[in-house]
């Protein structure tokens, strides 16, 4: 979920702001793929500001007032978003070399493959005006779809290409709205040429559509994906399976519910359209710098206090912006200059930032669009995943909060001027009203109310309480926040529909992958393989533990964790998180839930996992994103943030070993129990990796932290009762000792 660039907070007038609103905005705009949008004028302008509105309107009446059935309330979404894409989005940077030719030839190719077998296996079935019609449309698209400068549109211009693809992104969505009644009602299971054809069409705008707004590396996966269904018979070895014909995969995609309008569209269509909408209007009110006032002043006045606001107001600045990116720019461009000015080095005031605004799609009650892909997936009601992602959130921005201490504490940092502090009294009693909408929402969601009404009405309320200092006349004069007219409602209901674009084109995308799946079996294969990757590693451990310490199934379902672990990271470089998470989850899953592990530990570690790929180099975007601002180099601002994310990289494992974090099969022992094991396993690693309490910690101390913290993931009773002492008597040990040198140097990482 994204946040809007124009909606991001004022800062506080004592504190200098080196960003001009516009510089925020393309820093959002040039690492967020997702909101790099053109800066349209003139009748292109308003053709979009029309259909993004449009979008917006129809999503807040459906959420308020009901819902269309599904395929249609998911075409109607499907016909305006992808259109979108080409119109609001620029083409994506240009591969280095030959290979944006490579890569676009290859997709012609697919095209064509697709067109020719379609073709073929419908013979005569097609007559001839219909066969010529529909290769000159393939030729078409396939032409426009090569990287021809001529073509190409600008950040300020929408070429000629881009409408016609537009168009054609929007046809085979209006295709099935308006046969809606022949197709699914007189004929369901049949399908005619011009229904295959029409097919043909969509997957080759939905590949791209997500080419223009996600890059390169999903739709290549997707296609990866489809000519496996396709050539299942020559495969080799255990890939090998029955195969399909291209009519059968195209229906499969085109006209059910597991392909292009399966459940990811589903959840964008509803959920997560409505909760991207009231984050944008929260912010236009001014949410977002009560969230920043308030982080101020809990963490401000400690030592490294810059640090520690920019971890709270991440946070809290989270819960209504499911965006990594869109959180380090908008609450980055204030802490990171302050903590460089209270003495942290520019590449760790990055890190910081990065680090902590990852935890934004965690952070309920709004989290990112995976957390309403799982409750749709596992049939959990949103309400209770809010309920248990609260203890994961607090674990990750506690991780971050211990290291930032000692490194304040290594560095000898003070806290903020007094004077850079707001006054809590004075910011309730300008900001009191902000509150109303989310916490209104939030109500009626543990009241058990559905989702997308909670956020009808959190809509609805950012509005209408933005004008309370306006009615209260005199008495609200001093009051904060902005009113949010006819021109603030269409620009927030325009920020709205563009901030779900990317996450829309994705998860249509991200459909071929889980069609052929279901078509195939494919996700059952993997597992199998996960399964026996991983029993062959526990074995080879086991057979070195002559102690027997270690349990053959613990360490099966660790190794299993590990490789899935290590395939988050990897596809994290160059997919976002919430296609990550659906993919991984679709394979892993039945894997873990074989191991006996419960579906929603294993679902949120690959979750926890995904989000963390954004920090994790070579593609960390939310560091570089930082690295920006603070002015570092890229890469070892990457490294930074990543060596700040070892401490809650082990949480994830917890859930797995202990699931009562999760509130599953939950008892106050076990909850005690594995919360105090994975609290001091933090507490160990942030040491560690610090290398500091209060004096430097040496190697042997270090393998010993490491060793320790991590038998304490598995919780249990025996280890934990030997390892958490272990762990604290150390860290007394280093604490205990005072510390007499001057300030350390900067760890290297």
């Amino acid at each position: 979920m994204s946040s809007a660039p124009d909606a991001s907070p004022k800062h506080p007038a004592n504190v200098k702001v080196p960003f001009t609103q516009d510089e925020i905005d393309r820093l959002i705009e040039q690492f967020d793929p997702e909101s790099n949008f053109r800066r349209l004028a003139g009748l292109s302008a308003l053709i979009v500001t029309v259909l993004a509105v449009g979008l917006s309107a129809f999503h807040y009446y459906t959420a308020g007032f009901g819902l269309h059935n599904e395929i249609a309330h998911r075409a109607i979404h499907l016909t305006v978003v992808l259109a979108l894409c080409f119109l609001v989005f620029p083409r994506q940077h240009r591969l280095p070399g030959p290979w944006e030719w490579v890569v676009s030839l290859g997709l012609v190719a697919f095209y064509v493959l697709l067109g020719w077998g379609l073709l073929q296996d419908l013979g005569d079935a097609v007559s001839g005006g219909a066969r010529a019609s529909f290769i000159a449309v393939l030729v078409a698209l396939s032409g426009l779809s090569l990287p021809l400068r001529s073509y190409d549109g600008s950040s300020t211009r929408i070429s000629w290409r881009d409408w016609i693809f537009a168009i054609a992104a929007a046809s085979f969505s209006l295709y099935l709205l308006l046969f809606f009644d022949e197709i699914f009602i007189q004929r369901p299971g049949q399908h005619t040429p011009a229904d295959l054809m029409m097919g043909v069409v969509a997957v080759i705008m939905v590949v791209e559509a997500t080419r223009r707004t996600m890059g390169i590396f999903l739709p290549l996966l997707a296609i990866a994906t489809v000519l496996y269904g396709i050539f299942g018979p020559y495969l080799p070895g255990g890939l090998a399976h029955r195969g399909y014909s291209v009519p059968r995969v195209i229906a499969h995609l085109y006209k059910g519910t597991e392909g292009i309008y399966g459940i990811p569209v589903g959840v964008v269509a509803t959920f997560v359209f409505h909760f991207v909408l009231f984050g944008i209007m929260a912010q236009l009110t001014g949410l977002g710098q009560l969230f920043v006032n308030l982080a101020t002043i809990a963490a401000g006045r400690f030592a490294g206090g810059p640090a520690k606001v920019s971890v709270v107001s991440s946070g809290l600045f989270g819960m209504i912006s499911g965006s990594a990116i869109a959180n380090t720019v908008t609450t980055g461009v204030m802490t990171i200059p302050l903590m460089k000015k209270v003495g942290f080095k520019p590449r760790f005031a990055g890190a910081v930032e990065a680090s902590a605004s990852c935890g934004g799609q965690i952070t309920p009650p709004i989290m990112g669009a995976a957390a309403f892909i799982m409750a749709e997936t596992l049939g959990i009601p949103y309400n209770s995943l809010i309920l248990v992602a609260i203890v994961p959130a607090l674990l990750h921005y506690m991780a971050i909060l211990f290291m930032v201490h000692l490194e304040a504490k290594r560095l000898r940092l003070a806290g903020m001027d007094p004077s850079e502090i707001p006054s809590l009294t004075l910011v309730l009693k300008t900001s009191w009203h902000l509150f109303i909408p989310l916490v209104v929402m939030v109500t009626l969601l543990l009241m058990q109310y559905t989702p997308f009404l909670a956020a009808f009405w959190g809509i609805t309320l950012s509005v209408a309480c933005s004008w309370i200092p306006k009615l209260l006349g005199p008495m609200g004069h001093n009051m904060s926040g902005l009113a949010i007219g006819p021109r603030g409602l269409i620009e927030g209901f325009e920020m709205g529909a563009k901030a779900a674009l990317g996450i829309g084109a994705a998860c249509a995308c991200v459909g071929f992958v889980l069609g052929i799946t279901t078509l195939t079996g494919m996700g059952f294969k993997f597992s199998a393989w996960v399964i026996e990757l991983s029993g062959v590693a526990a074995h080879a451990v086991k057979a070195m533990d002559a102690l027997g310490l270690f349990d053959l199934r613990q360490l099966t379902i660790l190794f299993g964790l590990l490789f899935t672990a290590g395939a988050c990271i990897v596809m994290g470089a160059g997919v976002p998180t919430t296609p990550t998470y659906i993919i991984l989850a679709a394979i892993v899953a039945p894997a873990m839930e074989q191991l006996g592990v419960p579906q929603l530990a294993t679902h949120f570690f690959v979750f926890y996992y995904g989000v963390l790929a954004d920090v994790t180099p070579p593609v960390a975007l939310a560091a570089f994103a930082a690295a920006g601002i603070a002015g570092s180099e890229p890469m070892r601002t990457g490294m930074t943030a990543f060596r700040l994310s070892m401490g809650k990289a082990l949480v994830p494992f917890a859930f797995v070993y202990s699931p009562s974090l999760l509130l599953v099969g939950f008892t106050w022992a076990s909850f005690g129990v594995a919360l105090v094991s994975i609290v001091v396993g933090i507490l160990g690693l942030g040491a560690a990796y610090t290398g500091f309490v209060a004096r430097p910690i040496g190697r042997l101390v270090f393998v010993l932290l490491n060793v320790l913290s991590l038998a304490l993931v598995f919780a249990n009773p025996v280890v934990s009762a030997i390892c958490v002492p272990a762990v604290l008597a150390i860290l007394f040990w280093h604490a205990r000792a005072p510390t007499t040198q001057a300030a350390m140097p900067a760890q290297s990482t």
